[in-house]
């Protein structure tokens, strides 16, 4: 069972986002939100509260009922670059210069560990 979670336009770029999400990429949901709650750059608190909606998306389903939190992993995580919204701050000698201030998408999905090996592919 997966459940997912997407959170739109965070200001920050996708670029700096994406170093945070490098980091708890396929981990264990618990062992990524320690590793967010302690990590140094403003990324990580946008990836945590994303990653926190995802599991409780997940809990709060219709068949998360029986599904302990400790058996949970990142699926995937990937950033999307969001819009620019531009603005112009007066440059040298009568011009305007442009500065961009970019957003960013991020997409969470939490998947289940599955316990059971399955024999799919193997002859016997």
């Amino acid at each position: 069972m997966e459940a997912r979670a997407i959170s739109k336009y965070n200001r920050q770029s996708s670029r700096k986002v994406r170093q945070v999400a490098d980091l708890v990429r396929g981990k264990d949901v618990e062992i990524a939100l320690n590793t967010l709650h302690f990590s140094s750059k403003k990324a990580s608190l946008s990836v945590e509260k994303t990653v926190r909606s995802a599991v409780s998306n997940l809990l709060n389903s219709e068949g998360g009922t029986g599904i302990n939190p400790e058996d949970l992993y990142i699926k995937t995580i990937f950033v999307d670059e969001g819009t620019t919204a531009r603005r112009f701050r007066a440059g040298a000698m009568g011009r305007a210069s442009i500065i961009r201030r970019r957003t960013s998408h991020i997409s969470v999905v939490i998947a289940e560990k599955n316990a059971k090996v399955s024999n799919k592919g193997k002859n016997k």
